[in-house]
């Protein structure tokens, strides 16, 4: 029995209670059950009798021992105690509770899901990086977290679209195109342009597949100012060094292991008229006015700091106009909410997408979340790593994965909370020892598999089997202290699935892995699994085999979720 299958059934014997008439209260949906800290209270514990006490006017421990008695009377509960103010300490059946490793080996890769938001509709926006430059160490913790909460988004039930969000609009792009167009005519790119061995790589592919561009470079004289075949050239400069760098931001983080199911660019959104939409619903709405000579929304009226100009004085539409156009047009895909994670230079957008949000009408507790990332840093042996050699000022995810690889680069940025700064020291994260995190979990899962293919070599019989009966194996043998921990733990998945969604928390996942890799080891050394020399199997055996088979499971299962590997072997 699960944690998530005995919340059901104390929500049935509150049901039961009720329509006899034991109880007067609204039966709730679902209910509290937690590992207790100290095993001698029992597998799990409820606070349910506090939470239904006072509505039922009863006191907490009359509530517990009507509700104990019930429970007592379920076949996979074995004992149930109630403790202090009216807690319920619950101990399951050896059968009821060793059945949650069958569970886990019947159910396979679906193990660990937690229907707990189906048919909301939410869209991740996570990296969304100027085109203007390759992926940057800040974004690819922001790639390692967005791609793992979309993960554990699905896992929980959400169904979600993931995007980027392509700004290929505005003064970034002239300024880019203009350090393009520097480097093809062997100058120092401008003051406000961009710099690094990069640049000059995008102008050598963009004059390749522009041959004409020769032409219009020596036309307009070398020189900044060279009129007409001046601005034809930047141009082409702009416009194609932009998807240039596109393609290879997305080969980058496609080698990361992210794919997005959209790759949203605002220059479509000005194209389409979307811009304008957005203005004259938010008009309709009476938040839009205009004053010295601007077009401006009264976001503060929704706890801005300050109004915000849609239209500048010249005629142009502002990035904050853009902005708003964009967030109409994902409500308008049908998107229920609205999750948007961003860096730490990024923490005054808070107070604007709430205004937007507000200003369309909707409700930004429900229809949005800003989740704001702090910074990494990357460290040697102590000494702080601080230049690319490609990028020249910056660092970036090439630099990591290059240095550690993909898997040890993923789980690292994603381990941490990510409203902490992290420094990750490369030697570290690359030590394959017991003080690595990444190491530690996937040694488990290889030190597994390799029991496993131990096992089939004696015979055993093992989940690979099509032959395999998962519901002959005894597994009311599981008694052994360290089996019923480990049995605890692996029942935990889906609550901890749900709470990592539910809290936009991917890294409560790395960390029960972490746990469990633990839990795991200590049940090995403790009990022994395979038969020794001239030993023959027994029933203990098998069960022993499911509950390691079960802990494989699980460790691959959450190991996918943040998109890390599970090798068979190491």
């Amino acid at each position: 029995m699960t944690p998530a299958e005995l919340a059901d059934t104390i929500v049935a014997a509150v049901r039961a209670a009720v329509a006899n008439g034991d109880l007067e209260v609204a039966v709730p949906d679902s209910v509290t059950v937690e590992r207790p800290r100290q095993p001698e209270h029992g597998d799990y514990a409820s606070p349910v009798a506090l939470q239904l006490a006072k509505a039922a006017r009863r006191r907490p421990r009359e509530v517990a021992e009507l509700l104990a008695a019930r429970l007592r009377a379920e076949a996979g509960v074995a004992e149930v105690e109630v403790a202090g103010p009216g807690f319920l300490n619950i101990r399951l059946a050896g059968a009821a509770l060793g059945g949650i490793a069958r569970r886990i080996v019947r159910d396979g890769e679906s193990y660990g899901r937690a229907a707990v938001s189906q048919g909301v509709r939410v869209n991740l926006e996570f990296v969304s990086a100027n085109p203007t430059g390759p992926v940057t160490l800040a974004s690819a913790r922001w790639a390692a977290v967005g791609d793992a909460l979309s993960r554990v988004f699905a896992a929980a039930g959400y169904e979600v679209g993931t995007e980027y969000y392509v700004n290929d609009a505005g003064v970034q792009v002239e300024r880019f195109g203009a350090s393009v167009l520097a480097a093809l005519r062997g100058q120092p790119a401008p003051a406000d342009g961009y710099q690094g061995a990069y640049v000059a790589e995008i102008a050598a592919k963009v004059l390749a597949a522009n041959p004409a561009l020769e032409q219009l470079l020596a036309a307009s004289g070398g020189e900044q100012d060279g009129g007409a075949e001046q601005d034809k050239a930047l141009a082409v400069c702009a416009r194609d060094g932009v998807e240039l760098m596109l393609a290879e931001i997305r080969a980058t983080l496609s080698g990361f292991g992210v794919e997005y199911d959209l790759w949203k660019s605002e220059r479509s959104l000005h194209e389409a008229g979307e811009l304008t939409a957005a203005i004259d619903e938010l008009r309709t709405q009476g938040h839009v006015y205009e004053a010295d000579g601007a077009v401006w929304l009264r976001t503060t009226d929704f706890g801005d700091d300050k109004d915000r100009a849609l239209i500048k004085r010249d005629g142009q539409p502002t990035y904050f106009c853009a902005d708003a156009a964009y967030y109409r047009d994902k409500r308008r895909r049908g998107f229920d909410r609205l999750c948007y994670l961003l860096g730490a230079d990024h923490h005054g957008y808070i107070g604007r997408l709430k205004a937007i949000s507000a200003c369309f009408g909707d409700d930004p507790d429900h229809n949005l979340d800003v989740l704001i990332g702090q910074m990494v840093t990357l460290s040697r042996g102590g000494v702080a790593v601080k230049m690319s050699k490609r990028a020249g000022n910056f660092l970036t995810l090439h630099d990591l994965v290059d240095a550690v690889g993909v898997d040890a680069a993923r789980y690292s940025l994603v381990r941490a909370s990510m409203d902490s700064a992290l420094d990750l020291d490369l030697d570290a994260i690359a030590r394959q020892t017991n003080d690595n995190p990444v190491f530690y979990v996937q040694y488990a899962h290889a030190r597994i598999s390799s029991l496993i293919r131990n096992a089939a070599a004696l015979g055993l019989a093992t989940s690979a089997d099509p032959a395999f009966d998962v519901d002959g194996v005894d597994v009311s043998l599981l008694t052994h202290p360290r089996e019923v921990d480990l049995l605890g733990a692996l029942g935990e998945l889906p609550r901890v699935v749900a709470s990592a969604a539910e809290l936009r928390a991917p890294h409560r996942i790395a960390r029960y892995l972490e746990e469990l890799a633990g839990t795991y080891h200590r049940f090995y050394d403790s009990c022994r699994v395979l038969p020794q020399g001239d030993e023959e199997p027994t029933a203990i055996t098998a069960a022993r085999l499911l509950l390691a088979e079960a802990t494989r499971t699980v460790l691959a299962n959450g190991l996918r979720l943040l998109g890390v590997s599970a090798p068979e072997r190491m």
